[in-house]
Order: C-alpha cells, then structure tokens, then sequence
C-alpha cells in the first residue's frame, strides 16, 4: 500500500503539492462544492486508469472534466451550443456538468469509450486553485470506493481510500453534499441526467425547454449505454440494503415504526427523530421533511453513519422529489435498488398560499383533474357552527365576537385578529387543533371510500403541521396588488383593511423556501390550470 498524504486546501504550500502530484499522473483527492472528488489529469489515460483502480469502478462508467475557467472549455470539447454557453454564464462556477461532443484531447479511458464527455468548473474555491496548480483538466468521480455512499468530509475519504491513493487535500465538509446535476446539451432538447442543486426549474427558467431522464426516475435496464456517471450501476449505498418508504412523512414514519424489526436502522426526518425507539436499533436523520437543502448536505454522511452501526436493514424516510430534493430523492432510490414501499392509499397535496392569492382557483383546477379538495375555511366555519365546545371556547376568549343568536361573528373575529398578532395567535392555539382533526378524520373517511387523490387547502399548512400529511405541497403566489383586490371584492372590506390583513401572514419567501411546487397566479385560470399540470409529479397508478 501506498502512503497517502493529508494536506490542508488553506495552505497554499499544500495547493501546490496536490497540484504537482496530479501533473506527475498521481490521484489526489480534492473537495468540492458538491462531494470530495478523486482527481487525476484527465488527458492522460495511465492517471486515469489509477482513478478505476482505486474506485474499483467499471470501465463503462464515464468520468466528468473539472476546468478552473471558461477559456479551457474550447479545448476539450467540438461546439459549444449557444443553450449551453447561457448555463454557463448563470451557473458557472457551480454544481453543474454538461455534456459535450468531445476533442481528440479526451482519451477514451475519460469518456469511457463514448463520443461524449462531461465537463464541470467547480465552484469549490480550492478546487479551481487545485486544477490552476496542475495546470491540466481534471477527471474527479466522487472520491469512494465503487457504489459506496460519497464523501463529504476528508475523514469519508480516508476511511475508503487511504493507502490506495496520493492524496487527500482537506478543504472541510461539501456545501452541498451531492454530485452535480448533470445536463446533455448534445440533443435538440437540453436533458437532466442527474439532478443535484441545480434544479430542472432553474434550468428551465435560462432555456425555457428541459427534458428528464426516465433513469432519474427508474432503474436503467441491463446493458444499456449511459451517457454520465451515476446512472448505470448501483450508487450511493451502505453495507446494508435500504429499504425506502415513499408518500407523507406521518404516513411512512408510522409504516416504518410498525415494520421495525430488532437489528433495523431508521433514516428519517428530524421531526421523526425520537418516534422510535433506539433501543430497537440505531436511528439516525437528515434534515427536516421540507429542508432539501438540509437533506442534501446531510444524506452521505447519515448513510455512513449506519455503516459504522451493525445493523442489517435500513428503513428510510424519502424526500419529496421538487426543486434540490429530486437530487435527493434520485440518490437515496439509487442507494436502495430502487426497493420502495408506499403505506398510504392515498396521493395527498397540500395547498396552501396567503388570503387572495388563488388556492381555491388551483384547487379547482386539481377538482377538474379529478382531485377530491377539503377547503379548510370551510372546515373551520362549519366547526365554528356547530362544535359547540370549540365555540364556547372562542366566545370565552373573545366575548364581543358574539352574534345576537349567541353564535361566533366571524367578521367581528376577522377585524380583532388581524390587527392583533397576540390575539391571532391565541385564535389559532384554539382553532388549528379542531381543524386538524376534522382534517385528517375526513382524510381516512375519503381514502376508506376508494378516493385516491385529495387535496386540502389550507391557509396555515405548514404553521398546523398539516403539511406532514402530505404527498407534496403547492405554494400559490400572486402580485400584492392583484391579492389585495381579490380580498377587497371576495370580502367587502378596504384595500387598507385588506393590507392589514396580508401583513399578518407569511410572505413570498416563506412559501418560495418551503413548498415543493409554486404556482404564479396571474389571474388567467387557463394559464393557471396549465402551469399547474405541467408542475404536478407523476402519481402512482390508482388501484
């Protein structure tokens, strides 16, 4: 076995080692944004052969290119699409990779034999100095052993590599925590192979045309030809086979529990953490269900914990596949061979948005796709109706609301609470429990009655916790002053009054950072409704 070196990406005397190493045809391993990479001088076919050996990599699995500038690109590759270069204007440096038409300069150890190549400028500060100090182009496949979970600190990549590679530059855990998002610019249609933080909405945005693999999705049939790593063989896994439960959180964390075996591990959400029992085996999370980014960062790292563990099965908790969570989703399906039970019958989506911005407009576009919608306004105005401890309540809290026939004026409760953040507050400590309930017991009346997609709009979803019911989740956005005319014609009341009331709720940001799906309410319902089919996941085949 070979010695392989620790160096620090701060020390500028160890940049320069790392960057010697790989122009002598060495293997080190360096950090990235995305996971640590084990890097070698991509022109020269021995260099590259040492990355195989080391990985135990099969030589059907083609390399990406790493370059420290645009001006190296020209080199490496035939044309450069115009789609391309407007990517790489808006994402580079950054975790994208982008398949080209190759230069004789890219032997076919690189490109595995393929007329393509992959080609990435990583936004990793050390990275770019790392291929500067080499002063060649770097081939860099995550930096472990073959179909093992990537690494994301240089501890990772010691406990895989030490004695089999140069080695290791030490720049700190990954930002991101998952490989690059890998697009095919080679078609008439730009492609995502693999998804990472770079999203397919992103994308869509700069070109206004993207397509997705069906290998993101499904596991690639045996003998055919991939065009990027990460898409063939089995990736990303732990010792023990992986067992993924797919649908709402609530629903899949109680299949979980009821399925737990001793000698099973848990990978679940942070909100799940102390639902089970550790004495059972070992539980680990990776963020909460509707932190992506968190689950990105965390997913390699909570798998290699396991590994330390000796458990024999993990059962896990899917993300919802949106926006940086498909990346996600896509690595933890790889990690199980694609083995995922469903506990809930039912498809579940949440819809949820500030007062005007159109939910109930969306919620009539999904009842015309066949959705069977609960309006938890409703649901809360029949309870205030006719739940008379629940009204009783309201009415000891807030006595002025009372009407002549001793029921809730729901105006007069209108106008003290959305002047009065205390008073809010205090309404919903009393309301979002009942409201919940009803919810949910409508939910499994509905799902016992053969409906398999509901969806329920909810003002507060994420505020009641409602969200964890469900599937997925649409934020609907809309302009202040189109939200604050809807309000001030649905509910006769004053654009100042109407103002008031949306300065009390959350704004673009909140359902921007949390929804799995946003959905731009312009006013025109047709554009509407065809936004919304164009968003909406592809949904298990009903029963």
């Amino acid at each position: 076995m070979m010695e392989t070196l620790l160096l620090q990406a701060k020390e500028e005397e160890d940049i320069r080692r790392a960057g010697q190493l790989l122009r002598q045809g060495g293997v080190v391993a360096i950090p990235t944004e995305t996971v640590y990479g084990l890097a070698a001088d991509a022109t020269n076919p021995q260099a590259v052969q040492k990355i195989f050996e080391a990985k135990g990599r099969p030589q059907d699995n083609p390399l990406i290119v790493h370059i420290a500038s645009l001006e190296e690109l020209p080199a490496l590759v035939r044309q450069v699409p115009d789609a391309a270069k407007k990517l790489a204007e808006t994402f580079w440096p950054g975790p994208l990779t982008m398949i080209f038409y190759k230069s004789e300069k890219i032997p076919a150890e690189t490109s595995a034999g393929l007329d393509t190549v992959g080609i990435r400028m990583p936004q990793h500060l050390a990275a770019r100095q790392v291929i500067q100090a080499a002063g060649v182009p770097l081939a860099a496949p995550s930096a472990n052993r073959s179909g093992r979970p990537s690494p994301t600190t240089a501890e990772h990549v010691m406990n895989d590599m030490k004695g089999r590679i140069d080695a290791v530059l030490d720049g700190g855990p990954c930002q991101v925590g998952v490989e690059s998002t890998v697009v095919d610019m080679t078609g008439d249609v730009p492609r995502v192979l693999r998804p990472g933080a770079v999203t397919r909405e992103q994308i869509l945005r700069v070109l206004g045309s993207v397509e997705v693999d069906s290998a993101v999705f499904h596991e690639v049939a045996p003998g055919e030809v991939v065009r990027a790593p990460g898409m063939k063989y089995r990736h990303y896994a732990p010792k023990a086979p992986v067992l993924l439960f797919e649908g709402a959180p609530d629903a899949t964390a109680r299949a979980i529990e009821q399925q737990m075996q001793p000698h099973d591990a848990v990978l679940c959400f942070d909100e799940y953490r102390d639902f089970y029992d550790d004495e059972k085996g070992p539980v680990r999370s990776y963020g909460a269900s509707c932190d992506k980014q968190a689950q990105a960062q965390q997913l390699f790292a909570a798998l290699r914990e396991l590994d330390e563990t000796s458990c024999q099965r993990i059962l896990a908790q899917a993300p919802r596949p949106f926006g940086e969570g498909l990346a996600v989703s896509n690595r933890i399906h790889k990690a199980a061979g694609f083995h995922t039970v469903r506990p809930g019958k039912a498809v579940v989506c949440g819809i949820t948005g500030t007062s005007g911005s159109g939910k109930s407009s969306v919620g009539a576009c999904l009842a015309r796709l066949g959705w069977q919608i609960i309006d938890a306004d409703q649901v809360y105005h029949q309870l205030l109706k006719l739940d008379r401890n629940l009204m009783r309540t309201v009415l000891n809290q807030f006595p002025t609301v009372a009407g002549p026939d001793g029921s809730v004026d729901r105006k007069a409760l209108g106008d003290i609470v959305f002047h009065d953040r205390a008073a809010l507050r205090r309404l919903n400590a009393i309301t979002h429990p009942a409201v919940k309930r009803e919810i949910r017991r409508r939910i499994r009346v509905m799902t016992s009655q053969g409906c398999h997609r509901i969806g329920m709009d909810v003002p507060l979803l994420y505020e009641s916790g409602l969200d964890h019911a469900c599937d997925f989740v649409i934020g609907v956005v809309a302009p202040e002053p189109a939200v604050t005319e809807r309000i001030v014609r649905r509910d006769g009341i004053s654009p100042e009054q109407a103002r008031i009331r949306l300065a009390a709720q959350p704004d673009r940001e909140f359902y921007e950072a949390l929804c799995d799906i946003l959905i731009e309410n312009d006013g025109d319902e047709q554009a509407l409704c065809r936004r919304l089919e164009d968003a909406l996941p592809p949904l298990p085949a009903e029963e």
